[in-house]
């Protein structure tokens, strides 16, 4: 295959923006459709290969997966082993737990698997994990162990054939993706099916330029130079991805790949000296990156500067120039290694890296001792309250089904829901809760009273009035009350509050909005999101014709980390950061007015702020309990100690 310079200068500029988009630089905040172009350009060089040694006969599976193993394996091995001791010095119990299984699936190309399992709201923070970015790669590596495969067996019934089954396997994809963010979301990022279109867009693109050549076109060029760019600066994180959103820069790199031939303007900028360094070092540079990162963030405490993550970006690409040059680089000549040894090492690498993995999962309480008899007896003592758990034990199935007219579902169904008519027959009418996982912490509030013998939630992370995926539990919960008006005589819905905000320039709301602020740092430029605030008040409202509904309107949340509390003890004057109490205070009026001026005041709203009167340090913890766990969750103690201050008001 001809070498293209233009190529490598294309991923200098689907590296760079993914590294600063992962820095917190705003103005690259769609970098993240860097890793959409390395998609397509994978599937385009790939491809490309692959007919070329299926026409000329000698294509050979071994010598596919060797030329992949030496691109592929050494520098991530090397980066893989780099991190285990800064794991090891850094790490608290329950991250280096999770970055062993990290390791494990990275080795076994399925970190994208791992990530979606974890990928839930009581999971570890994901910019404190150094192998997060090995998503994509196991999603390209997916596609290189099955992809010669189906293409050798689809050849079979020509190459015309083979084409057309490439693009309708693609356009499964792309309608599975568009599907996918708004049903799976987590699912639909991580996942191969709905990833590999893009992979199949460059399939395709090889296909054509095999069979025409690269075209030259500037004008067609240079729009695809310019969607790409677009798109960096233009999406967001609240830009559904995958969908037919990253059509724009998909596209962008395939009108590139197919009309910026070696004179038009587009590859001549592409060509550059700058372009083309970069982009030979792009791989390595996206290893470190995430890693250099991630344990930045893990040994700060408190969110990095700005300064920091550029001069972090900075050495992501000098540590880049280096392993490729000593790592990268003699792993790919065969003159130096044979294939037999590539294979040896690769299996070496694979069972070395599974084995150390498997070790910190199976055996977490053995690194436990270890991490702490290195601490102070201040961080013990504040370890030993931060480790008891996290939510009430009505949540527990076994305890549940002892006290079977009080349990906490995801969803209903219908021995659920026969067993609440049965409830109602015993206890008459109950209390319904609903709402995701901060429904879950008034659930175990409620309940911890011990007053309510007919106590039901319906609740499910990640699932709010303003998404109602259809996964959620919202719909059959509707559809019950409907056709059985009399079994509560309330319902309470609760949903994390962070959601019902946005930043001023109109993206959406996020824990990042406060956990990427300093504890001292001001809250300012977050304003409420009247999009997500109407489509709950219309949900509600529509409810409200069968039964009494009431808001428990979302609580402030302190969003302090547990390094910090592990940092600072039980005697810190922890608090609120400044000005986030206050906005959500001015959530909460501008919820109530709005019920009063356009949902005549059928929705009762319930401030939590007010019930609860938070009064920080002593509302946050002491030196045998804390409250709070995740930064906005309550913990098992704190849902017991909040739960004695609800009043009537929110349970009648």
């Amino acid at each position: 295959m001809k070498y293209r310079p233009e190529i490598d200068g294309l991923r200098a500029l689907a590296v760079i923006p993914v590294i600063l988009f992962h820095a917190g630089f705003e103005l690259f905040s769609g970098g993240f459709v860097g890793v959409d172009v390395f998609f397509v350009i994978s599937g385009y060089l790939i491809t490309t290969i692959l007919i070329d040694d299926i026409e000329n006969k000698r294509f050979s599976i071994i010598n596919f997966y060797e030329k992949r193993a030496r691109r592929i394996l050494p520098a991530m091995f090397f980066v893989m082993l780099v991190c285990i001791p800064f794991a090891w010095m850094l790490m608290m119990p329950s991250q280096m737990t999770d970055f062993s299984q990290s390791l494990v699936a990275v080795s076994l190309f399925s970190s994208n698997i791992l990530f979606w399992l974890e990928s839930d709201y009581f999971a570890a923070a994901t910019e404190q994990k150094p192998l997060l970015h090995t998503w994509s790669l196991a999603v390209e590596e997916q596609y290189y162990v099955l992809f010669p495969i189906f293409l050798i067996l689809a050849w079979r019934y020509g190459k015309n054939r083979a084409f057309g089954m490439i693009v309708v396997m693609a356009a499964i994809s792309l309608l599975l993706s568009e599907w996918g963010w708004r049903n799976k979301t987590s699912a639909n990022f991580y996942l191969a099916p709905t990833r590999a279109w893009e992979l199949l867009a460059g399939s395709i693109t090889a296909f054509i330029v095999q069979k025409r050549g690269v075209q030259k076109n500037n004008f067609l060029a240079l729009l695809g130079l310019s969607a790409i760019i677009f798109s960096i600066f233009a999406y967001d994180e609240g830009t559904p991805f995958p969908s037919v959103y990253a059509l724009l820069p998909v596209v962008g790199v395939v009108l590139l790949v197919m009309y910026a031939e070696k004179d038009t303007f587009a590859a001549r900028l592409l060509s550059t000296k700058v372009f083309v360094g970069v982009g030979l070092i792009s791989y390595s540079a996206y290893l470190w990156h995430q890693p250099l990162f991630a344990f930045a963030r893990i040994r700060l405490i408190e969110h990095p500067s700005l300064t920091l993550m550029l001069s972090l970006s900075v050495a992501a690409i000098i540590l880049a120039y280096l392993s490729y040059r000593y790592v990268e680089q003699p792993f790919r000549n065969k003159g130096q290694l044979s294939r037999s040894r590539i294979f040896i090492i690769s299996i070496l690498g694979i069972s070395f890296f599974t084995c150390v993995g498997l070790a910190g999962h199976f055996y977490p309480k053995e690194f436990e001792k270890i991490w702490l008899s290195r601490q102070t007896l201040l961080t013990q003592n504040m370890y030993e309250v931060l480790s008891k758990p996290s939510n009430w034990s009505a949540l527990d199935e076994d305890t549940q089904e002892k006290r079977s007219c009080i349990f906490n579902v995801t969803e209903l169904n219908e021995e659920l829901e026969r067993k609440i008519l049965e409830c109602r027959e015993q206890y008459d009418k109950g209390i319904l809760i609903i709402g995701d996982s901060h429904a879950i912490d008034l659930f175990g509030s409620v309940d911890s009273r011990r007053e309510h013998p007919f106590l039901i939630g319906v609740t499910q992370g990640g699932c709010r009035l303003h998404n109602n995926y259809d996964h959620c539990q919202y719909d059959r919960v509707v559809d019950f009350l409907n056709a059985h008006p009399a079994t509560f005589r309330v319902v309470i819905y609760e949903q994390a509050g962070f959601y019902l905000l946005r930043e001023r320039d109109g993206t959406k709301g996020s824990r990042s909005m406060f956990t990427e602020r300093s504890i001292g740092e001001r809250i300012d430029n977050v304003v409420v999101d009247e999009e997500h605030i109407n489509l709950v008040l219309e949900f509600l409202y529509a409810l409200s014709d069968t039964i009494k509904v009431n808001w428990f309107l979302p609580r402030a949340e302190p969003h302090i980390a547990s390094s910090f509390i592990l940092k600072n003890g039980c005697n810190y004057q922890y608090s609120y950061r400044p000005n986030l109490y206050e906005t959500f205070e001015v959530l909460d009026t501008y919820i109530d007015n709005l019920v009063r001026e356009r949902f005549e005041g059928r929705i009762n709203t319930v401030s939590q702020n007010q019930m609860y009167n938070f009064d920080f340090p002593s509302d946050f913890m002491n030196c045998d309990t804390i409250y709070w766990t995740d930064g906005d969750h309550l913990s098992a103690s704190g849902e017991e100690y909040f739960g004695k201050r609800l009043t009537s008001e929110l349970l009648e």
